[in-house]
Formats: structure tokens, C-alpha cells, sequence
């Protein structure tokens, strides 16, 4: 395994969803220069990284996850010329820039698919899933409008054909044994749209859905696994710097296939966050692990996570996120301590963490809004940025009906301008966050984590890190109501407070921690 990039050590990284962040030419989409233009605001707030979600050709019918042109920027966000101009001011300010890599579909109006879809055979005829003549029509196949004979297999949206990694297990005649020659030409095509962006001077990317490119894989999906395993060895020699992060939620998978970073994502069934996110309050499936109505299971992710950080540490990251373009914003019930308390959380834990635009000011999730480029129930989550109070909150000076979804309505919407005049606000909140961890070795990166404390149903979670050599122990209790915790060891001073009081009574075996409802704190060790 290639060592992993020096700079994801010290990596603190921000999404940024394109048509959503800022317009500057009025057409109300967002678009590369609007990025560009606000590169010291996110660099102010403490951050020195980018995930900028896809930004390529598209007829956008899945938001630019149809990918017709990985090698062209879509004109609605600008020209080449703008993204190496983001690129050259991203790294004179010391910043790295992660794109979004779609390597298991492209869209139907691809050049690769448009000539698979030829009845004549050419090089790109088992580029993707085909079926033979005879098929039925049925759910995840389609029918081509080239002259093709047969079906295609979609991975998303029909509008999405799959590329063909082969099956791990084939049962029909049509279908590609994992590993075929088929099966390799792909794989290169996938490393030439790896190299050109490189070789422009990204410094890497989000994987899309990187667990599913082998249809039927088995339990620790050993075939996929096998893709990647092939791809990373020759990137990695030319670009021993580059870092991927995977769409996969398993890091004790996702590590050894490769990758360098893979998202800690455990969502329930209505789209919410298993770590801090709300769903309907009867609803058992939508608790989550920390939860102000005291319902969570901190032992269950503590569990999960301690047995993925024992597979994983040293040979790559476990990323925490504050949200993304999938996952439900904040709803207007949960408070900003609330927010607070579970930013302190994820930027005190180790990994890489990963912070939505609009979370540093809290920007709440719309509702019933009608799906934009096949948005579905995940539109309220990716409306423009708030900027300031002026016209369409500081997002566009395009006419409202031109916006590519519309602004939060209520008058007294979260926006950047306001928020940094507020000394108790959300983002300097982050601000102050994301540099108590900068300030202190053992919250970084790469110290060293151990649970202290986490029982099932119960509060607080209490957890040491160490490194640089320098001990704290974390205490976060996000229910309201008072909870305490008997530590295995005594604590010092209090380094960092939030919320509700907490105390430390002396025992034989270490210490009683009590701590009131909605609290954190960090102590000395």
C-alpha cells in the first residue's frame, strides 16, 4: 500500500455544491468564479481543503452525476480557464481541491455510450452492460435509443448507464466475468479521466458510489475491491500526492481497496444522519446516535467506530462530516446549541473532517420543494447559499425565478454577514472550533483515540486523544437531562467548555464526571 498523502495530516476540508454556492454572472446557478471569489472566506473560517461536487459536461438529469464529458467544465459554471485559475489560487494559498470522480455511469449522451449503443461492434460495445436481444424489460434495464439490440443496465436514474466492471457472479450468457478484458478497458478509461484531471493540478477526489462497480459482489464486496486495487497501484506511483475518498461507509473495506479517506455515512431510511440529524420524533428508525430527547445509543456507534479505527489506523482515514448534498439540513426545531454540540463532536474526533457549505451558519432544511435535475427528497438540502440580506441573500442578482432553487423565505434566515458580527454565532462558533483543534496536537488528524466511556442507551460518550504529547479527555453529552460517567482515571483542568456545567468528583478508581443536560467539555489529562 502506497503511503498516504502528507498533507491529508493536517486536511480539514469544505463541500461545496456549485450551483448552489455563488453566481456571478446573474444567470442564477453558481458557478467557478463565485468560488474563486469567496476562496479567503473559507480559508478564513479555518479550512484548507475543497470538495466541489461535479462540475463537468452534463444534461444535468442527475445534477452532473450524468456525466457526459469528464474532461469538459459544463458552461453553466465556466470555462477550463477558470478551473486552473481556481486551481493555481487554491494552491498559492496553500489549499487542495478534491473533484467529484463518477466512475460507475456516465449519462446516456456520452460518447462512450453513444457508440455502445451501435448495433455495429466497435471499441466501446462492452464498455457498458448489455443484454441480450431477447431480454425483458425490467426494473434497473432499459431500452437504448441507438440501434442497438437488447437492454442496458442503469445504475441510478435510466438516464444512467452502468459501466461494465463485470459480474461477480454470472448467471447469464450476457453478463462479463469480473476481470475480462472488458472489464480492463474500462478500468483504463477510468485512470485516463483520473490522470488528465491530475495532470491539471487537482489534488484529488470524492468517489462516487465507489462500492458498486461490480454488479453481484459478495459481502466485503472482493471484486470491487480487486477494481480499485488495480487503478490505485499506477496512480499512485505518478501521483504519490493525489487522495481519494470513497462514497463507501465501510472504512474496513474501503481502506485496503485504497482509498486514503472513506466517509463515516450511516443514514437511516429517511435520509438522516445517524450521528446528530433529526427525523420524526416517533419514528424509531430516525434517532440518532446523539440525541437531545435522550433516545440515542452512543455504545452502538462508539462500537462501529473503535472496530473500523482498529482496521484501518495508520493505513488510512475515517471521515466524520457535518452534513452533504444527500442528507437533511438542520429542521427549525433543533437549536444552535444543539449544532454546536455536535460540531464539537466531529471536530474533536480524529480523521478528516468534512463541514456541508451553509452548515458554518446553520442554514435549515426547506421543505416540500418541487425537485430540481432529479433532486428528489434531497432538494431542500441544496438551495443557495446566505450571504448577506441583500437580494436572493448575497447568492445571485439574478431575477428570483431564474434561481436554481429558490432562497430560504423566512426573513430571519442565517447568512455569513450577520453571523460574523455575532460572537455567540454558529460560524465563529466553527471558527473557534476548527482552531482550538489546529492549537491542540491530540485533536488532530492522526492522535490517537480510545473510548473511556460509552454505554448502551446511556450519556455522556467520553473518549481520550493523545498525540504530540499532549492528553485530553473529551465528554459530550448532547441529551437534556444531567447524566454522569465513573473514568477509569483522574482528569486536570478544563481546556474547553460548551453548554451545561460539568464537574469532576475524585473516586478510588479514577473519577465521577457529572454533567448537565446538552454539555461538553474538554479536560487536561
Amino acid at each position: 500500500m502506497a503511503s498516504l498523502p502528507k498533507w491529508l495530516e493536517t486536511a480539514l476540508f469544505y463541500e461545496i455544491y456549485p450551483q448552489s454556492f455563488r453566481d456571478t454572472n446573474a444567470d442564477g446557478i453558481g458557478d467557478l468564479p463565485g468560488i474563486l471569489e469567496k476562496l479567503d472566506y473559507i480559508q478564513g473560517l479555518g479550512f484548507n481543503a475543497i470538495w466541489m461536487n461535479p462540475c463537468y459536461l452534463s444534461p444535468f438529469g442527475d445534477a452532473g452525476y450524468d456525466v457526459q464529458d469528464y474532461q469538459q467544465i459544463a458552461p453553466r459554471y465556466g470555462t477550463m480557464a477558470d478551473m486552473e485559475k481556481l486551481i493555481a489560487e487554491m494552491h498559492r494559498r496553500g489549499m487542495h481541491l478534491l473533484l467529484d470522480l463518477v466512475p460507475g455511469h456516465t449519462s446516456e449522451e456520452h460518447e462512450w455510450f453513444l457508440k455502445s449503443s451501435q448495433k455495429e461492434p466497435n471499441e466501446y460495445s462492452d464498455r457498458y452492460i448489455w443484454t441480450s436481444p431477447d431480454t425483458k424489460q425490467v426494473f434497473g434495464l432499459n431500452k437504448t435509443r441507438g440501434t442497438r439490440e437488447g437492454l442496458y443496465h442503469y445504475n441510478f436514474y435510466p438516464i444512467q448507464p452502468s459501466l461494465n466492471y463485470g459480474f461477480a457472479k454470472v448467471t447469464q450468457p450476457w453478463q462479463t466475468p469480473a476481470g475480462a478484458p472488458p472489464v480492463q478497458k474500462t478500468i483504463e478509461g477510468i485512470k485516463d479521466i483520473i490522470r488528465f484531471w491530475l495532470n491539471k493540478g487537482v489534488d484529488g477526489f470524492r468517489v462516487d458510489m465507489a462500492f458498486s462497480l461490480v454488479k453481484d459482489d459478495g459481502p466485503g464486496r472482493p471484486e470491487t475491491v480487486k477494481v480499485w486495487q488495480q487503478i490505485f497501484p499506477d496512480i499512485n506511483c505518478e501521483f504519490p500526492e493525489a487522495a481519494f475518498v470513497s462514497e463507501w461507509g465501510v472504512p474496513s473495506e474501503a481502506i485496503p481497496a485504497g482509498f486514503a479517506m472513506d466517509f463515516y455515512l450511516q443514514m437511516n431510511a429517511q435520509g438522516f444522519s445517524k450521528l446528530f440529524d433529526f427525523g420524526d420524533p416517533e419514528d424509531l428508525d430516525a434517532t440518532p446516535f446523539f440525541d437531545p430527547r435522550g433516545n440515542g445509543d452512543p455504545k452502538a456507534f462508539a462500537d462501529e467506530y473503535t472496530d473500523f479505527l482498529a482496521k484501518t489506523k495508520g493505513k488510512g482515514y475515517i471521515c466524520l462530516i457535518t452534513g452533504n448534498h444527500d442528507i437533511f439540513r438542520r429542521p427549525k426545531s433543533i437549536s444552535d446549541l444543539d449544532i454546536k454540540l455536535s460540531y464539537a463532536f466531529i471536530y474533536t474526533m480524529p480523521g478528516i473532517p468534512f463541514l456541508y457549505y451553509g452548515d458554518e451558519i446553520g442554514m435549515r432544511q426547506q421543505n416540500d420543494l418541487y425537485p430540481v435535475e432529479g433532486s428528489m427528497f434531497r432538494t431542500g438540502a441544496r438551495t443557495p447559499m446566505q450571504w448577506d440580506t441583500g437580494k436572493n441573500a448575497g447568492f445571485s442578482t439574478a431575477d428570483v425565478d431564474d434561481l436554481y432553487l429558490p432562497i430560504d423565505p423566512d426573513e430571519n434566515r442565517p447568512n455569513v454577514a450577520q453571523e460574523e458580527q455575532e460572537p455567540d454565532s454558529i460560524l465563529n462558533f466553527i471558527k473557534s472550533i476548527l482552531a482550538l483543534r489546529k492549537e491542540n496536537p491530540a485533536l488532530g488528524n492522526t492522535a490517537d483515540f480510545r473510548v473511556l466511556f460509552a454505554q448502551e442507551n446511556t450519556y455522556p460518550l467520553v473518549y481520550g486523544r493523545e498525540g504530540g504529547g499532549q492528553k485530553l479527555i473529551v465528554a459530550v453529552n448532547p441529551a437534556a437531562r444531567a447524566c454522569e460517567a465513573e473514568l477509569p482515571c483522574a482528569v486536570g483542568d478544563v481546556l474547553y467548555a460548551l453548554g451545561g456545567a460539568a464537574a469532576v468528583i475524585p473516586s478510588a478508581s479514577g473519577c465521577t464526571l457529572k454533567m448537565e443536560g446538552e454539555s461538553f467539555v474538554i479536560f487536561l489529562a
